[in-house]
């Protein structure tokens, strides 16, 4: 899952815990640096009833960083080792999961034939993501979505509707000061608002 920030993808994956654990699904939150040992969790839990998410949470890395050779070769490894009751769930604000330059894409050349060669740096880099094989994309809210989202967090925190109506302007300002909106946002100002109003 790639996209905005603060936009739900952690959260959706908690949701679905939440929704089927008592159908047996369970929750194995691994760090980046984790997943590599991505083989030997599958093995731990192949004969168990329960269903497994494997979540790592932001997933991403830097420039010159070389743990995404590992986790590619593991996740290519591990497709037909994972059996049936494990899938593995990533979160990441990078759709390729690394920094991407313009300069890498200059390196591809057009040749007399009319065939493209991409840069083998991009190749790599994107190489990861397609690991992965379903993508969910999530996007910036719209204001009416976030506006929807404050007023159903002041709802929550006991502000009635004028009250509601009444925190619409300071609740698109907040959004402006933090660049962003998200249900994030949308709950830090809701909390804010309503410590100092109700």
């Amino acid at each position: 899952m790639t996209g905005s920030r603060g936009t739900g993808k952690s959260s959706l994956v908690k949701a679905m815990l939440d929704r089927y654990a008592e159908q047996g699904l369970r929750l194995i939150e691994v760090d980046k640096t984790d997943m590599v040992d991505l083989s030997d969790i599958v093995d731990l839990v192949a004969q168990r009833p329960e269903r497994f998410i494997v979540f790592c949470d932001d997933l991403s890395f830097d420039e010159g960083e070389i743990g995404y050779k590992a986790l590619k070769s593991v996740l290519d490894g591990s497709a037909s080792a994972t059996g049936h009751n494990v899938l593995v769930y990533a979160t990441s604000n990078r759709r390729h999961l690394m920094p991407e330059y313009m300069h890498e894409n200059l390196q591809a050349q057009h040749q007399t034939d009319g065939e493209v060669h991409p840069g083998e740096s991009v190749e790599e880099k994107i190489s990861l993501s397609e690991r992965f094989g379903l993508w969910l994309s999530f996007y910036p809210f719209r204001q009416d979505d976030y506006l929807d989202i404050v007023a159903h967090w002041l709802k929550t925190l006991g502000c009635d509707d004028e009250q509601i109506a009444a925190a619409r302007t300071e609740a698109l300002q907040w959004t402006l000061e933090r660049g962003s909106r998200s249900g994030r946002v949308a709950w830090h100002f809701a909390r804010d608002w309503a410590a100092r109003h109700v």
